[in-house]
Parts: structure tokens; C-alpha cells; sequence
């Protein structure tokens, strides 16, 4: 018999009401992730994919969040029917989770060990000494220098590396089961986004944990995730192993964005942007949500909303032309680019 994913997220629905309308953040989104497994969330800024993270565990302020429908599932326990007692202790224990700006995340006034030893202390049994001497040793862990002089020093202290590494500490400081890493590179440069990222990889190995990795960069996505979910204006749009996703996309947004990267191989050839704007949610199109951007838009695919449908074995997509038809009306520009072949060959 196979064991049920560790986390399965069924039709949820995440609405935001405002004074000018309700935001359709989220809309009866569906995904699994299994145990030790990664699974990447790709899409432009306003697709949905911190809406997706803040939802799982419930961090959105109510008013002004609703979910009208949806269940998330950790390990057969559906946290949306969860009290907010049942939600502290698995909130930072089970799931943990790395915010996008760890300056803005993290509290100035408290030293950065302080800030550890309490999330230690809040879901465990542990002294205060005892507490200190793990924190260390999460510090040391994730590659923080000289870390028993380090845990002392406040957050404005840290360089913007140096934070991002104390926070996945603090999040792996308990031994969550689930990393929800939201954007975990944001405004770090090269040297250190690599470096966070193979930090992840190899801390992910050690612990066995699953990994839910949210970003809009694809190259990343295509070096690290065993399974990519595309979302678009709230909707997941294409889904399935990495590999196949790159290889052949089924959606066209997919291959748009794909476009979008840019060849540091070829100077001479220009980006290629995605044509248009993402839509408001406040009142997004009927039918397919990227008809008005798509090349390859039909009539009905201004009416009819498309269900995501398994086209290829393990490869579901949102799109009512065949594969056949995409392939054969892409534009020629519409091709892979090398940042995500190279990431997706390794």
C-alpha cells in the first residue's frame, strides 16, 4: 500500500476582502508533496505563491482573509480545521518556514540567539542553557563563522547572507518535517544566493525533511526541485517533474516565462519578455486567466476555463489545445533557455 504524500493541498481557496473588491489570491489550488521530496512554485510576482505559503499555516490577518474552500492535509491532519492552539505547536515544530526579507522577519531588539533559543523553548522541553548550546550548533550547522560569539550579536549586525542563514536555522533548529523556503534568495547577491541554495540542498539530505521551495527564478527551480508546480493569477496552471516540465512544457505561460530568461551564452540575442500584464484579481478574465497574453488564444479559450488535465504520464496542464497544437504553433523565439537546461541536465 503507498503512503499518503506528506502534505496535500486539496482545492484551496484564499480571498482577500478589500474596500475595493475581493481578491481572488488563491482559487481552488491542488498539489502533494512527499516526504523528503522538493516541489518548486514558479510564476510571475502576483501569481499567488506567497499567498499559496502564508495559507498552509494560516499566517494571512483575519479580516481580511477568507477561505471560502480548500483542505491542507499534513500527514492526514487537515490544518484548516485546526484551532489556533493545534496551529502554534505545529507551526515552527512540524513546518517551518523562511520568510522572503529576514531583516523585516526577524525582531532588532532581540540577539539573534535570543530569537532562536525561544522558538527551541516554545516547542520543546529544553532548558535555557541546553536551548543556547543547540542554537550554536544551528548556527555552525548553516555556516555562520565563529558562532558562540556570533549568537550575541543583533540582527542589524549580520550581513544579508549571514541573516538569511540564521533564519533557515532557526527554522531547522526544531527538526521540522516541511521548509516552506518563500523566496529564500531575495536581494542576496550571486556568490550567496548560491550558497543559501546548495546550504538548503544539503541540509534538506542530512534531515530527510520535505522542502516546498517558492520562486520566480527557474533556474533555481530546474537545480533543485524534484517536482515544479506553475502558477498564474492564482491558478495552478502546469505541473509535473522538473525534467519534464522544462523539457516540454504544456502550457503556453510556461514556455513564456521559459522564454524569459535570459542566454548569458548568446549577448546578441535580446529578451524576450512575456507580452502584456499580469491581471487584477480583483476581477480577473473568464475562461483561461492568460488568454489576453497568449499568442495562441482561441475563442473558446476566452469562455471556457480549462481544467488541469493529465496530457503526458505525470505531467498535468491547463490549456485546452493539444500538445500537439502548441508545439506546432509556438513562435521559433519560444525555445529553452540555457540557465534552465543547465540546471535541469544536472
Amino acid at each position: 500500500m503507498t503512503a499518503a504524500p506528506l502534505l496535500q493541498v486539496r482545492d484551496l481557496t484564499v480571498r482577500f476582502q478589500t474596500a475595493t473588491g475581493t481578491v481572488q489570491a488563491v482559487d481552488s489550488l491542488s498539489f502533494s508533496l512527499e516526504a523528503g521530496q522538493t516541489l518548486g512554485i514558479v510564476g510571475e510576482s502576483g501569481s499567488g505563491k506567497t499567498a499559496t505559503a502564508y495559507a498552509l499555516l494560516q499566517l494571512h490577518a483575519a479580516p481580511p482573509v477568507v477561505y471560502p474552500s480548500g483542505e491542507v492535509l499534513f500527514d492526514g491532519a487537515d490544518l484548516m480545521r485546526l484551532d489556533e492552539g493545534g496551529l502554534r505547536r505545529i507551526r515552527g515544530k512540524d513546518i517551518a518556514m523562511v520568510f522572503q526579507d529576514p531583516m523585516s522577519s526577524l525582531n532588532p531588539v532581540f540577539t539573534i540567539g535570543e530569537q532562536i533559543v525561544e522558538a527551541i523553548r516554545t516547542h520543546e522541553a529544553e532548558s535555557k542553557s541546553g536551548a543556547r548550546a543547540r542554537a550554536i550548533r544551528a548556527l555552525a550547522d548553516v555556516g555562520i563563522p565563529s558562532p558562540e560569539i556570533n549568537i550575541d550579536k543583533y540582527p542589524h549586525e549580520y550581513s544579508g547572507g549571514m541573516l538569511q542563514r540564521a533564519m533557515i536555522a532557526m527554522a531547522l533548529s526544531t527538526g521540522p518535517r516541511l521548509l516552506i523556503a518563500d523566496e529564500p534568495t531575495t536581494a542576496l547577491d550571486v556568490t550567496i544566493q548560491a550558497q543559501i541554495l546548495q546550504l538548503i540542498a544539503e541540509l534538506q539530505d542530512r534531515h530527510g525533511m520535505a522542502v516546498l521551495l517558492i520562486t520566480h527564478d527557474l533556474g533555481v527551480i530546474a537545480r533543485l526541485a524534484d517536482r515544479v508546480l506553475v502558477m498564474y493569477a492564482g491558478r495552478a496552471v502546469e505541473t509535473g517533474p522538473t525534467k519534464d516540465v522544462f523539457a516540454d512544457p504544456l502550457m503556453p505561460y510556461t514556455w513564456y516565462l521559459m522564454r524569459a530568461v535570459p542566454r548569458l551564452a548568446d549577448e546578441r540575442e535580446s529578451l524576450v519578455p512575456i507580452p502584456g500584464q499580469i491581471p487584477s484579481l480583483l476581477r480577473p478574465p473568464a475562461g483561461c486567466r492568460f488568454h489576453p497574453r497568449c499568442e495562441l488564444a482561441r475563442e473558446t479559450c476566452r469562455s471556457v476555463r480549462p481544467a488541469l488535465e493529465e496530457k503526458t504520464p505525470g505531467h498535468l496542464s491547463a490549456c485546452l489545445l493539444t500538445p500537439e497544437t502548441q508545439r506546432a504553433e509556438r513562435p521559433v523565439s519560444a525555445r529553452r533557455p540555457s540557465a534552465v537546461d543547465a540546471g535541469a541536465a544536472e
